[in-house]
């Protein structure tokens, strides 16, 4: 399953971040598993449908998908997806693993006491990842993607009746 973009315009974007790795990172991988974040954790989000339906690999293109209240082309991958995607492959190249937690709910710790310190650790409120409150969130990938994005339960934030 091949990630969003391709191996020079990640390269090209990293080094225009400023960001550093090394000359032999496996580039297609890093592309695969940040597209896959990207998919797994907007998807659901993203307006419109995939235009080839559950078949197709990938959340873009999309069909029916809008921006800034413009229609988007059914064969469009908008950019912002892509560097979204390139900033969570540089995510998991600094910290392997990091895009793909395991989350187990019956072995988070709720209340911890240790020397006669006691501590007690809270959910996540209404803004916490509750399925998977480890993974990271990324504000620069939060505001590429802000535009193409909905609100987490699919519903508008204003409702009119």
């Amino acid at each position: 399953m091949a990630g969003y973009g391709s191996d020079n315009a990640l390269k090209a974007y990293w080094d225009a971040a400023g960001y550093t790795y090394a000359a032999d990172a496996p580039f297609a991988a890093l592309r695969q598993r940040g597209s896959a974040y990207i998919d797994g954790t907007y998807g659901m989000r993203f307006p419109g449908q995939p235009t080839g339906g559950i078949a197709q690999e990938r959340e873009w293109p999309r069909t029916g998908a809008t921006a800034y209240g413009a229609s988007l082309a059914t064969d469009l991958i908008p950019t912002r997806v892509e560097w979204a995607s390139y900033e969570a492959a540089y995510i998991e190249l600094k910290k392997p693993g990091s895009l793909s937690v395991s989350f187990d709910p019956a072995r988070k710790v709720k209340r911890q006491k240790v020397e006669g310190i006691e501590r007690e650790f809270f959910e996540p409120g209404d803004n916490g990842n509750i399925f998977a409150p480890d993974a990271p969130v990324s504000s620069v990938i939060e505001g590429l993607l802000a535009p193409l994005v909905g609100p987490a339960s699919g519903q508008p934030a204003i409702m009119v009746v």
